[in-house]
């Protein structure tokens, strides 16, 4: 893995070859947006998805990972550097992608925003509260197991910043306001529709939001094994609990004993189905569902859409999510 000192040599060098590209073509036009609007730059898909959302047809939106790629592993090009620089907009989530927070600090300046303090972002132990609460007696028979599940993500990035909040409909609403701050900010004279765009967002999002509540509102398996520990949002938002195979990061690996515990915990909770995802290799799930003898599913993180995506945007792979969670489940 690049040292930080040497990914920002890299970065360096990348900024400089673009300036130096940028220079050879410029006839000194104007700012990044021109007379077609805001150039928002976006660090990966639902950051984009809620632009486009919000912006309308008064900003140009573009997300830095590309369709298929694991935004977790982003590296960024020249030409990724030098779009970085010159967006009027640059939307990306601190911590999340490791090389766009270093282009954020040294090429955006005031045009970075990071909508984490928006998404109110807490700790992963945070998100599995139930998981860790087995020393609590008020719990206990709830929690029976946790003891055993808390060993089986011993390891993984346990106190680590959660990411994933757009999986939480709710949380993504709360973004999208504050993205249409942003942008009167930038554009007063878009700011009423700005403001207008976003109120209908939440009124979307809160529809959506209602529709998984009811339709999770009664599961007989109340834990989720996945294949990393990217729902915890959901699971808080609904009730239900979650257990990463991998941690925060698709990266973390378990050791076999890790496996072990948690192919033992999906016996112990009646547990049917084991998550796998479109962007993460299913080898481990596929190891612990068949160690367990049970079925596996995909249940989508909506990190990037790919031709293996169950839709075509945010709505529709959501709504596929809750059909998914619905039978693996076993929600009535």
């Amino acid at each position: 893995m690049p040292t930080s000192h040497s990914r920002r040599t890299a970065l360096t060098a990348a900024s400089a070859a673009v300036l130096l590209l940028a220079g050879c073509g410029d006839d000194g036009g104007g700012s990044a947006g021109g007379d077609d609007g805001l150039t928002v730059l976006a660090g990966f898909y639902p950051l984009q998805w809620a632009a486009e959302q919000v912006g309308g047809d008064r900003i140009s939106v573009s997300a830095l990972t590309p369709p298929g790629a694991e935004p977790h592993d982003l590296e960024l090009t020249p030409r990724d550097v030098g779009a970085v620089s010159e967006a009027d907009l640059l939307v990306y989530l601190d911590g999340f992608q490791p090389a766009l927070d270093e282009a954020a600090e040294q090429e955006a300046g005031d045009a970075a925003w990071d909508v984490g303090d928006a998404a109110d972002l807490v700790a992963g132990e945070d998100e599995h509260a139930d998981e860790e609460g087995h020393a609590d007696d008020e719990h206990a028979d709830e929690e029976g197991h946790a003891e055993d599940e808390h060993a089986a993500e011993d390891g993984h990035d346990h106190g680590a910043t959660d990411p994933h909040f757009w999986l939480d409909p709710t949380r993504l609403a709360s973004v999208a306001d504050a993205l249409a701050e942003r942008l009167a900010e930038l554009d007063p004279d878009g700011a009423a529709t700005y403001e207008e765009n976003a109120a209908a967002l939440r009124a979307d999002l809160e529809a959506l939001d209602e529709e998984m509540r009811a339709g999770l509102a009664n599961c007989a398996v109340g834990t989720l094994v996945t294949s990393h520990d990217a729902f915890g949002y959901l699971a808080d938002r609904y009730g239900l609990d979650v257990v990463g195979i991998s941690g925060l990061s698709p990266s973390q690996e378990p050791d076999p004993a890790q496996l072990g515990t948690i192919a033992a915990l999906v016996g112990e909770r009646g547990i049917t189905t084991v998550y796998t995802e479109t962007l993460v290799d299913p080898a481990v799930a596929e190891t612990v569902a068949e160690e367990a003898g049970v079925r596996t599913a995909v249940l989508d993180p909506i990190e990037g859409l790919t031709d293996e995506s169950a839709g075509e945007d945010y709505w529709q792979v959501m709504r596929a999510n809750l059909a998914t969670l619905q039978e693996g489940q076993s929600c009535s």
